[in-house]
């Protein structure tokens, strides 16, 4: 039988890549591109299924920054198929990132530097904005959207005899000081992606306690600093070619999801001399934070799934 994979984001940078490798590892996939952009994922499909005839790929439209497109797209999911083996959720943004040059120019002449470009730690602002939901942007793409996601795949992710895996696309950049329990959203900050990236932390470790007794498995994984249209809005590409390599993560694919420890990041890195290899990193988190977390989303989904139901009501 098929593993059936989804991946969110699947049109360009790390999504795009992802897909590329996982045909590679396993030729005979069921590839479900979930994007925003059809136009692009036909492009994508297309291109794939030349080069790999064997597999099957397929489309599912989705904007995980709008919810009414989140539950369409559920809805379809659940009449294609039985169940799900992995999903890579990995679709995100980063709106009009600033970068403090100040901080650039002190940091090339630290003992920081490094470190500076692998989290971008103080060198990046954004401007985030509110959806059609009522939300923080950054918020609903990078986290709420995938949550709702989950919840609403539950019945193709759960089966106890055969585990499901979620693998998050995180970063170096979460940081906890950027993140707040009373500001889950980052309303009031200036690092709405650094937060975001922090939550997805956090909801990975709390759909592990929820959801492991049910055969549902969750990972974090960071696929080390790349050249995509988000870190081309920052410093032109020839910058980030020359700073760091090109780096592709499939690790994960190939390891039982029971047998990965879910306060633990996985990192993609690259040696001097061109090998890939992976890392571990130990989450700056706790598990109570990440329940409380988990609770106060779901308290949210019911806020937000009784406003749209009013307002389909209304219209």
């Amino acid at each position: 039988m098929r593993k059936a994979v989804l991946v969110t984001g699947a049109s360009s940078g790390v999504g795009l890549a992802l897909c590329k490798r996982l045909l590679v590892e396993d030729h005979e996939l069921h590839l479900c591109l979930a994007c925003r952009n059809r136009s692009k994922a036909e492009a994508v499909c297309e291109a794939l299924l030349a080069s790999h005839p064997l597999a099957e790929v397929s489309i599912v439209q989705v904007d995980v920054s709008n919810l009414q497109s989140v539950f369409r797209a559920s809805e379809e999911l659940k009449q294609r198929f039985q169940r799900l083996d992995y999903v890579y959720l990995n679709a995100g943004i980063m709106p009009n990132p600033q970068l403090n040059i100040k901080a650039l120019f002190s940091g090339l002449f630290s003992r920081k530097v490094i470190h500076m470009f692998s989290t971008a730690e103080g060198l990046l602002t954004q401007e985030d904005q509110i959806t059609a939901d009522g939300l923080q942007e950054v918020f609903e793409t990078n986290v709420f959207g995938h949550f709702i996601l989950i919840q609403e795949l539950a019945p193709l992710l759960c089966h106890s005899d055969s585990p499901s895996q979620l693998i998050w696309t995180s970063s170096r950049n979460a940081r906890k000081s950027n993140f707040c329990l009373e500001d889950i959203q980052h309303s009031r900050g200036q690092e709405p992606y650094s937060s975001s990236k922090y939550a997805v932390d956090l909801l990975s470790v709390a759909v592990n306690r929820n959801f492991n007794s049910r055969g549902l498995y969750s990972s974090v994984v960071c696929p080390g600093t790349m050249v995509t249209n988000m870190t081309c809005g920052i410093l032109p590409p020839f910058v980030w070619t020359l700073l760091m390599p090109i780096i592709w993560l499939v690790w994960l694919f190939h390891q039982k999801p029971e047998s990965l420890n879910p306060l633990t990041k996985y990192l993609s890195a690259t040696t001097g001399f061109g090998s890939n290899y992976v890392m571990t990193q130990k989450m700056d988190l706790d598990e109570d934070t990440a329940e409380k977390f988990y609770q106060n989303l779901l308290e949210l989904e019911k806020h937000v799934r009784a406003t749209i139901q009013k307002r389909n009501h209304q219209s």
